[in-house]
């Protein structure tokens, strides 16, 4: 009780509970548990199918039984007897590399347009957003004639590791781009406001301050990339060819996923072909792993 001899008001402490789940809400959750766990119970389940099956193929005993690892799978020149893979593995990241080196750069700088320097509700942007996403969905046979009649026959590039790198950078561009338009899109304006009022202009504003935020979603869309690029088949049958030694930028040359697919369409290499497999998704790990170190570093630098 107060001086004046008014009681002070109790003050109500109680915490406030919270309010129970409605059953709708509790069944997407479950469902999306699920589809979680589904997710990653196939994924493994894809990892130790490859690994049980792939892995013995690097080894081989002898009549003491003891085991030798098969070094002539790594051999420099693939030959009917060794199915050598070192070949296969070179052309892989030569593929890559150049696949990226054109999609990359103008699916990067077209993204930062269409997000950055362009009107709002522009024909143009309409019309570019509309045919990405339409060229997103088509099959990669579809692809695969494209880089054939343009580059290997228009443009005379031949049955070349080049046509193949031309084909699937315009295979994996919209995804790059759509993906870095949307990476832009959702970093907040206030950091443009924010770097505009310190002085800064549009370009310093989107390199320094809008980009590396960005950069994650970006890094995501090239990891994609370079999935689709290392698991790709049909447009390099067509383009790029089947050839078994190490190829530069004008010659025929396979990937590891086309080598694969060449061992099991002989039929009495299918064991060789799930070794192949072993190294292919360590590389794709390898690569995405990499991608991902890059992404951290460049947004701790931002």
């Amino acid at each position: 009780m107060s001086e004046t001899g008014a009681t002070t008001p109790a003050v109500d402490i109680t915490v406030p509970t919270r309010p129970s789940m409605h059953l709708g809400s509790r069944f997407l959750k479950a469902l999306c548990w699920a589809a979680g766990f589904v997710t990653i119970g196939v994924l493994l389940l894809i990892i130790a199918y490859i690994l049980v099956n792939g892995l013995p193929e690097f080894f081989s005993r002898d009549e003491q039984g003891t085991l030798h690892f098969k070094a002539s799978l790594f051999a420099l020149k693939y030959n009917s007897r060794n199915l050598s893979m070192l070949p296969a593995i070179l052309n892989t990241l030569t593929m890559t590399a150049l696949s990226l080196l054109i999609s990359v750069p103008l699916g990067v700088g077209g993204g930062i347009y269409l997000a950055e320097y362009a009107k709002p509700g522009s024909k143009l942007v309409k019309i570019i957003r509309v045919t990405a996403e339409t060229l997103a969905g088509i099959p990669s046979i579809i692809y695969a004639l494209f880089g054939m009649l343009v580059f290997v026959v228009t443009l005379q590039m031949g049955i070349s590791m080049l046509s193949g790198a031309l084909t699937l950078g315009t295979m994996t561009l919209p995804l790059i781009l759509r993906q870095t338009e949307e990476s832009l899109l959702s970093v907040p304006m206030s950091y443009r406001e924010g770097s505009y009022g310190l002085g800064a202009g549009k370009l310093r504003t989107t390199v320094r301050i809008v980009l590396p935020v960005a950069m994650p979603g970006i890094l995501a869309a090239v990891l994609l990339s370079i999935g689709r690029i290392s698991g790709e088949t049909a447009a390099l049958i067509f383009t790029s060819g089947t050839g078994t030694g190490i190829a530069g930028i004008n010659d025929s040359g396979r990937t590891l996923a086309v080598h694969l697919f060449k061992l099991q369409e002989e039929g009495r290499a299918v064991g060789a072909s799930f070794a192949v497999a072993v190294v292919l998704l360590i590389i794709v790990v390898l690569m995405n792993a990499l991608s991902s170190y890059i992404a951290k570093r460049l947004t701790k630098k931002g």
